[in-house]
């Protein structure tokens, strides 16, 4: 079973551990965007899939909610133009 990701909306991210590493997806909140702003994964996991895995669940958890996705992020922005089926939640 994969690690579970779990939305942190007080600290406004998304986040999942992975053998004793943390990684994250970060956002802000600005009325009905969400302004994606940083993805980290530790260099111990990298290449694992997790980046993808934190923004899909982010673009998930943004579709239920009813906002759209700002990129600031260069990783959440390249996601964006390589999966046209995210489209619909760039603000």
């Amino acid at each position: 079973m994969p690690d579970e990701i779990v939305h942190d909306r007080p600290n406004h991210r998304f986040a999942v551990t992975v053998a004793g590493h943390t990684s994250e997806a970060t956002y802000t909140e600005n009325g009905n965007v969400w302004v994606m702003d940083h993805t980290y994964v530790p260099d111990a996991l990298r290449g694992q899939g997790i980046a993808a895995r934190l923004v899909e669940a982010a673009f998930a958890a943004a579709r239920e909610a009813g906002v759209k996705i700002e990129p600031h992020c260069s990783y959440v922005a390249r996601y964006m133009e390589r999966h046209p089926e995210t489209a619909d939640l760039r603000a």
